[in-house]
């Protein structure tokens, strides 16, 4: 008996299968986006998929998956943009899409099963006059668990900051892979052990997750003539204090034409801004664009909008898959601008890159300050015609994310260091959860992208 057919033996009635069709939907995720990773991660699978719907069977199936010494790459709803949950080494994919449901709600937090989609999460949570600070691009479709463990940020950021900002994340319940697993809770700032860790360190179970008052959210969609007075006002969005938002993203023309559904109400030549700003803001927020030149394209309350879908499926990791659409050979790296003259330093860069693509960013806060991150989109060709704009990107003191990596330290948003590397020998000591993403012995890392010469996102900030 083979320990794949020993490994299932040992599952009792928790549901699994080697049915191929089965193996290779739940063996993708969105790294097609990347033209990079579309070649490297080509054809790597489970060997076959395990879906537990409880804590106790993930507890059992990570006992026989110590026994059989049968690695798992834990999966949500697969909405992931670098590969974080195809297996490098095949194994089993741990599907936990079933652990789901809301297991409590109080003021200002949620606590979900890992399973549990955000869209159900939000629903629930509204019922109370709540909402999520913020959510993935992904809403409809990604898990609280798959956010948690392969997600930075996303649509409120502007506001609330990232995951791995304190206050954000409660608490994080996650299970060992071990002869005796256990369910350990992580909370505060231990929660950032497992965050961004792709399933590597644990394999997150439940997710208390910080809420805010519920808002009556506005979209507006903005044009400008030029792009640099669209950046000076997506970034005064993020700096006025009195305003209410959600989302601020600047996106250079032709941009919003390659945005099929924006394009009907895009004038030719104009960059627009993407804002979500709470009804009771609006006053300022038409006083805001009055003063910057701006004409409102756009505007409705939230996900009724004339586009046909929430203004937020066009933002960060969203806009690539909108833009591919139309130009499947665009293609982009992930610049973190961080600045006391967060403005000048923009502009700068944008004048230096300019002619490789349009550029697109995102405004959110990070550790308090806020910040942007973006890249033109650029034509692929080659690897160097990317490489060169991670290289003058970082000749302007811009740190840079590699969205072409898949492993946890090639990606570069998450600290790694002398904590981090005891826990993944705690929760993990026999290297079983997605091997080759984040290995103790980093010699040890599967090499994904051996091109960009990126350096992420920490420790970024610069005068």
């Amino acid at each position: 008996m083979s320990d794949i057919h020993a490994f299932i033996s040992d599952l009792g009635d928790i549901p699994a299968t080697t049915d191929p069709r089965t193996i290779r939907t739940k063996s993708r995720d969105h790294y097609s986006l990347s033209p990079l990773l579309q070649k490297t991660l080509a054809g790597l699978q489970a060997e076959l998929v395990v879906s537990p719907r409880t804590k106790d069977e993930v507890l059992t199936v990570a006992k026989a998956a110590h026994k059989h010494r049968i690695s798992l790459t834990p999966r949500g709803a697969g909405t992931a943009n670098y590969g974080q949950s195809v297996p490098l080494r095949g194994g089993a994919m741990l599907d936990l899409s079933g652990l789901s449901g809301i297991v409590s709600i109080r003021d200002g937090a949620v606590r979900a099963r890992a399973g549990t989609k955000i869209e159900d999460i939000e629903a629930a949570v509204q019922e109370t006059g709540q909402e999520l600070r913020f959510f993935p691009t992904t809403r409809r479709q990604a898990t609280i668990g798959g956010f948690i463990a392969g997600g930075t940020g996303g649509v409120g950021s502007i506001t609330w900051g990232v995951l791995r900002d304190r206050g954000n994340i409660i608490a994080l319940e996650a299970c060992s892979v071990e002869a005796e697993p256990q369910l350990v809770e992580l909370r505060g700032k231990k929660t950032r052990l497992l965050q961004h860790g792709y399933g590597t360190n644990g394999i997150i179970t439940e997710v208390e997750f910080a809420l805010a008052p519920a808002r009556k959210w506005v979209e507006i969609l903005v044009g400008f003539n030029d792009y640099p007075t669209a950046i000076r006002h997506a970034l005064a969005i993020g700096y006025e204090t009195g305003l209410v938002k959600k989302l601020a993203s600047a996106y250079e023309w032709p941009i919003g034409q390659w945005l099929t559904p924006f394009a009907p109400f895009v004038p030719q030549g104009q960059s627009v801004v993407m804002a979500m700003i709470d009804a009771c803001s609006m006053e300022l927020y038409r006083e805001m664009v009055s003063e910057a030149g701006g004409t409102t394209l756009t505007e409705a309350p939230e996900a009724q909008g004339p586009y046909g879908r929430p203004m937020y499926e066009f933002a960060f990791g969203h806009t690539t898959l909108q833009v591919q659409k139309t130009v499947p050979t665009v293609t982009e790296v992930e610049g973190f601008f961080r600045s006391s003259d967060l403005e000048g330093q923009v502009l700068r860069v944008y004048e230096r890159i300019r002619h490789t693509g349009p550029l697109r960013l995102e405004v959110r806060r990070w550790e308090g300050d806020l910040v942007c991150s973006g890249s033109t989109f650029i034509t692929f060709e080659k690897e160097e015609e990317v490489d060169d704009v991670v290289r003058m990107m970082r000749e302007e003191g811009i740190r840079v994310a590699n969205p072409h990596a898949s492993n946890v330290r090639g990606v570069g948003k998450k600290e790694i260091g002398p904590a981090d590397i005891a826990f993944k020998k705690r929760m993990d000591p026999e290297g079983l959860l997605n091997p080759g993403r984040f290995e103790i012995d980093e010699t040890k890392d599967a090499v994904i992208d051996k091109f960009l010469k990126t350096d992420g996102w920490l420790e970024a900030k610069t005068a």
